[in-house]
């Protein structure tokens, strides 16, 4: 599935030291009502994470719940309903672990984001047989919706 070119608008917040990032993200995105956001960058630090890992099949969620000081080297992915977020976390030692977002990403000192939305899509979510999770789905919409 390809789609051509789309506009960009972009969009920055920061998210405060105790706040739970993933809300915050999804909250942000449904109060201006976005329909195709994405993470372009984010820097900072939590205290808690819980990721599934790449060994995780629909039927057998693998899943592991962080709790110590990590800062976040990356954050990427999809911010529709249905967020669908990866991050790479360093301990203090810079040893990295990374996993798709499951929830529970407490801010530490800072989560500074930008978020980026394409203006000419939107995204949506549908479960795949073949992968027995929902995977997105990117539709056009017109400039003058």
């Amino acid at each position: 599935m390809a789609t051509g070119p789309s506009g960009l608008t972009v969009h920055a917040l920061r998210v405060g030291p105790g706040q739970e990032l993933l809300g915050a993200l999804t909250s942000f995105v449904e109060e201006r009502k976005l329909r195709a956001p994405f993470v372009m960058t984010c820097v900072g630090s939590v205290t808690k994470a819980t990721l599934r890992l790449a060994n995780s099949t629909a039927g057998n969620n693998e899943v592991i719940h962080l709790q110590e000081r990590f800062e976040i080297v990356s954050l990427v992915g999809t911010l529709n309903r249905e967020a669908h977020l990866h991050i790479c976390l360093a301990d203090k030692d810079g040893r990295t672990v990374g996993g798709h977002v499951m929830g529970d990403l407490e801010v530490f000192t800072t989560a500074e984001v930008v978020v980026g939305e394409a203006g000419d899509l939107e995204f949506g979510r549908e479960m795949d047989d073949r992968t027995g999770f929902p995977e997105l789905v990117v539709n056009s919409r017109s400039k003058h919706a």
